[in-house]
């Protein structure tokens, strides 16, 4: 007898159906075809084991499970249970048959017949629930993830018998209630800038980043603070919204990444990479491409410390999804696309002691050494670096001063403001949600200099040689500077200070002011 189920496959960040087709028909022997990995072909020994296990009888004759389509490689355990049920329907242990291709069926089986989760369900759901299937059947351990797609019928099992139990009575069972897996909103522990002493010129500088989800850089000795501050950044960046949060937690889901708890990520994420990953790990990639981690930190902060400590050939990748927001990866037998539209914040020491101009300390680098310690960052990258920003030293009376800063909260409120004003501004211009994301279209568009300003700039352009890049750039972060101040043209005052945040395209740029 021939029968079809249903299962999913991931391509990249989205999910694809896939038909199993089960025959047992005259003959002797088993087979799987359809184009599946190692750990699929083993299905059939896991598979056997659960069904024997559990009472039933695994046929005696010809077995030819075939999966659709075969131009797609499958791999997992997640075809365990679709193909075990297909087993079980066409040897006429499962009846009736005409529920089994509605429902989209993923799991791993023990050997007992014990379901176990799998990754990637959040999209199975998201393309089961477009495609118009009646529901999914899954493992209990995901039915949280699950859950967060609406008008899908969500069935979760901790055994096989009891999937074959729901297909002999599906009135007998009801789907999951989705207010028992309500999203728990908790903020990840990231530090505070009212902890951080001092540094109130880099505070207002990452205010501004946050507004305008603009690229940053801080260069600065060592303890200065740099990394404190780059974490604190996440405590003023505003939430994600339900589309942002759906986009970036399936990413999460795809990587098995995703909380255990809190399956919808609420929070931006944070992203912080030590400096001896491979470009692989930092864009993604392997013999079935996998996300890496400037597609992690897709709607989130991507914080790259030490950045000349990092192989040079590695950070040279990220040239093209800070322009584009997306990563495209190419094998010999498939090609992917992942989203990476992320703020990029980077951190640096001025040469390799790192006392270079500093006001008290002795630098022992040679001109050469420093240079060649800076030239390990490319002008390239650097051009696309929105703001360049010092770290001075903290001094004394800063770090013994009484008066508590500024907390993350009151300047998240502003950050806040500004982006709402964005939101209002971008409301007609689809996939554009900040001022860092804006084209030459929507530059003229929403861009207005005054006279003043405009003089201000070609003045800075001419005198610093900047880029055309540099010249958007710009243009971009003082619309930010605008937005704080609920400031509908830019003026000569947000131009200036979006200049002063060049301080690499500047010859004088090792001077600390004090």
């Amino acid at each position: 007898m021939l029968v079809q189920t249903k299962g999913s496959a991931l391509v990249g960040i989205d999910a694809i159906t896939i038909t199993i087709e089960v025959n047992v028909s005259m003959g002797q022997g088993y087979c799987i075809v359809g184009l599946p990995d190692s750990s699929v072909k083993e299905s059939l020994d896991r598979t056997e084991s659960a069904i024997k296990a559990n009472g039933f009888h695994m046929p005696r004759t010809k077995l030819v499970i075939n999966l659709l389509p075969a131009e797609f490689k499958k791999t997992g355990a997640a075809f365990d249970l679709p193909i075990a049920i297909g087993i079980l329907a066409a040897s006429e242990q499962v009846t009736p048959l005409h529920l089994l291709d509605q429902y989209i069926m993923m799991g791993e089986l023990g050997l007992d017949g014990k379901l176990y989760p799998i990754k990637g369900v959040l999209a199975m759901a998201m393309q089961a629930k477009a495609e118009g299937y009646l529901g999914m059947l899954l493992p209990v351990g995901n039915a949280a993830e699950a859950c967060l797609v609406e008008q899908l019928d969500i069935f979760c099992f901790a055994h096989l018998t009891e999937v074959v139990h729901f297909f002999r009575d599906p009135h007998s069972t009801s789907p999951l209630k989705r207010n028992n897996y309500a999203v728990q909103n908790k903020q990840g522990t990231s530090s505070n800038f009212s902890d951080v002493k001092g540094q109130e010129l880099v505070k207002r500088a990452l205010e501004i980043a946050s507004v305008g989800s603009h690229n940053l850089i801080m260069i600065g000795p060592p303890g200065a603070g740099k990394t404190m501050l780059a974490k604190s950044l996440v405590s003023i960046l505003p939430p994600l919204n339900q589309m942002e949060a759906l986009e970036t937690s399936k990413i999460y889901s795809i990587t098995g990444k995703l909380d255990a708890v809190n399956k919808l990520l609420t929070h931006r994420p944070f992203r912080h990479p030590h400096h001896s990953l491979s470009s692989i790990a930092l864009i993604g990639g392997g013999s079935y491409p996998q996300p890496g981690e400037i597609s992690l930190a897709h709607n989130g902060v991507l914080f790259l410390d030490e950045l000349p400590e990092f192989n040079r050939s590695v950070i040279e990748v990220l040239r093209q999804p800070m322009e584009e927001g997306v990563v495209s990866i190419a094998r010999a037998k498939m090609s992917v696309s992942f989203p990476a539209r992320f703020m990029l914040i980077a951190a640096m020491n001025p040469c390799p002691c790192g006392y270079y101009n500093h006001p008290q300390k002795e630098c022992h680098c040679s001109p050469p050494l420093i240079q060649k310690y800076m030239h390990k960052i490319s002008g390239p990258l650097l051009d696309r670096i929105d703001l360049h920003i010092e770290v001075a030293p903290v001094l004394y009376h800063d770090l013994r001063a009484s008066k508590e800063a500024e907390s993350s909260e009151s300047i998240a409120e502003r950050v806040m403001k500004a982006r709402n004003i964005q939101s209002n501004r971008f409301k007609d211009d689809i996939g554009t949600y900040t001022n860092a994301q804006m084209n030459k279209i929507q530059l003229k568009k929403y861009c207005t200099l005054s006279n003043e300003a405009e003089a201000v700039l070609k003045s800075a352009m001419e005198k610093f040689q900047l880029s055309a890049r540099a010249f958007d750039r710009i243009i971009k972060v003082s619309r930010s500077i605008a937005d704080l101040e609920e400031e509908k043209n830019i003026q000569i005052s947000h131009i200036s200070e979006a200049l002063q945040y060049r301080t690499l395209d500047k010859a004088n740029w090792g001077q600390f002011k004090n």
